[in-house]
């Protein structure tokens, strides 16, 4: 359902199809879908929204950060750690939670945070 003015789809910079999709199928259970070489669609993580290779662009520092919620943060960091995510800050405290972030195959930093 597309609603005004809400955010509809999110798009990542893409250098390793393969890689990208094995490391978000192993973390999160997300599902995708080819369209082409270089892109790639994904579904499954509360938003749609695809991987773009086409364009070639760099990853930039500092991007926007997306942030993820888990009800388990020291599972989902394993799981980021054995599919090959870089760990960029551990596991913090802030008001209301905790998280880490992670860098992912092309080099785009997430955040996973989680109230419990």
């Amino acid at each position: 359902m597309n609603n005004n003015n809400h955010i509809n789809y999110i798009e990542f910079p893409l250098r390793d199809v393969s890689g990208t999709k094995l490391f978000y199928e192993t973390c999160f259970g997300w599902a995708f879908q080819n369209w082409g070489p270089d892109y790639i669609s994904f579904s499954g993580a509360g938003v749609e929204g695809g991987f773009n290779g086409e364009s070639k662009r760099p990853v930039t520092d500092p991007g926007v950060l997306v942030v993820l919620y888990s009800d388990d943060l020291n599972k989902v960091l394993a799981k980021v750690k054995e599919a090959g995510g870089v760990i960029k800050q551990e596991i913090y405290e802030f008001p209301g939670g905790k998280r880490f972030h992670f860098e992912d195959p092309n080099g785009n930093e997430l955040a996973i945070w989680s109230d419990r």
